[in-house]
């Protein structure tokens, strides 16, 4: 069967949708009743019908997925040629502008995967330099058109580019059928920049970033808004940063004007990075500490805890579903631990990454963890990833950051 557009047509079952009329952008393999006769090139566009024939979108056929389809387009008078991918980079970019402070624009998300409609596409900003992982095939075919659009559609607006680094080294790709790689996408008569290093300023706080060998794409943006929350709080207070990477949060708690603080992580590149950007800004009032949490907190249970404000900011503990009761059982290990070290009247910071360590799951877990330490959490806020990583309603794997602000009594 075929579509007026001679695109493949696939039609859904009633459960999918409901699920696209919702504005979720997944077909899965399991929610097919029909394909079309010829297999369709992986990674090219295919429409997809309800039982009845009526047209639901256009999206990215992937064939070794169990995600089928990506929808990207519910408007049956799209044409997909340069332009209508320039209007998307564009709307995209003109969201952030709307949302951020002119500051904040040098280093931020520029693309969110699926919240953009970008499925599966990752682009983030440290100054000169764009950082993308592409994790479908579709994006990843559509990489020759796009890539110099989004360069083009920001140095129109006046901002400097200079360098598209790719950062394709995640698992994930497998199940699109995609090898892992990383490196310098050449735009058309330019030349690589001579490092895979950079400098960011993110709330007044200068950071290195290894965009060629850091976590994900090098710097996570996502907490920009939550650091500032904890530099609010920790004037006077001593801060034990757990988890914390490359010292954004401990940074953040310096600047604003704690007595001490201490960054603490298990990698010791982590812990070296974080040095390097505290020498960079200037603060004095900071110690390191290369050790796990899970050991650290213990210990400091054993040898007396010098801090009234603790930070939890873990790496995800689960990346799926059946997983996550496991996870769970981690969080509320370091939280109980936390919460039983902190004097009465302390503060406690929490955050979770992980989509599939629900709102719900996290709070029942900070309540089993407050029990067990007899504690009560005074709630003072209750935040989210900052809006450069929009929440797309009818998307809940948009809705992935937890962070909760407490008083411990």
């Amino acid at each position: 069967m075929k579509a007026s557009r001679g695109y493949p047509v696939y039609m859904v079952n009633k459960k999918a949708e409901a699920a696209l009329a919702a504005g979720h952008p997944w077909v899965y393999e399991n929610d097919l009743l029909s394909s079309p006769g010829e297999t369709p090139e992986n990674g090219s566009f295919a429409d997809v019908v309800s039982p009845k024939g009526a047209w639901l979108g256009t999206g990215f056929v992937s064939l070794q997925s169990k995600i089928r389809v990506r929808i990207f387009s519910r408007n049956a008078n799209d044409t997909f040629d340069a332009e209508f991918w320039r209007r998307r980079i564009r709307y995209a970019w003109d969201y952030r502008k709307t949302v951020l402070a002119p500051d904040d624009l040098t280093a931020c998300r520029v693309i969110f995967g699926e919240a953009d409609q970008f499925p599966g596409l990752t682009v983030d900003r440290f100054g000169g330099i764009l950082v993308t992982e592409t994790l479908s095939v579709g994006m990843e075919r559509l990489k020759p058109l796009l890539f110099p659009l989004l360069a083009e559609v920001l140095r129109a607006d006046g901002q400097t580019i200079d360098g598209i680094y790719e950062r394709n080294d995640e698992p994930l790709r497998a199940k699109e059928g995609l090898a892992q790689n990383k490196g310098w996408f050449l735009l058309p008569g330019e030349t690589p920049p001579a490092s895979t290093e950079t400098e960011i300023c993110e709330n007044g706080i200068y950071y290195h970033v290894d965009f060629e060998n850091g976590q994900k794409t090098g710097f996570f943006l996502d907490q920009k808004y939550n650091r500032r929350a904890v530099a609010r709080l920790a004037a006077g207070h001593t801060v034990l940063d757990c988890f914390t990477h490359t010292g954004s949060f401990a940074l953040n708690a310096a600047k604003g004007g704690a007595a001490r603080v201490t960054a603490a992580d298990i990698s010791e590149s982590a812990i070296e990075m974080a040095r390097r950007n505290a020498a960079r800004n200037s603060l004095s009032n900071m110690d390191f500490v290369c050790e796990d949490t899970f050991e650290l907190l213990p210990r400091l249970a054993r040898e007396g805890c010098p801090y009234d404000f603790i930070i939890l900011d873990p790496p995800a503990f689960t990346k799926a579903r059946k997983t996550a009761e496991n996870a769970m059982r981690g969080y509320k290990e370091i939280n109980y631990r936390a919460m039983q070290l902190l004097p009465r009247g302390g503060y406690l910071a929490t955050a979770s990454c992980s989509h599939f360590a629900s709102e719900s799951m996290f709070r029942q877990m900070l309540a089993a963890a407050a029990h067990d330490a007899h504690r009560q959490l005074r709630q003072i806020e209750v935040r989210q990833q900052s809006p450069d990583h929009p929440v797309l309603w009818g998307v809940p794997e948009t809705a992935y950051l937890k962070f909760f602000l407490f008083q411990v009594i």
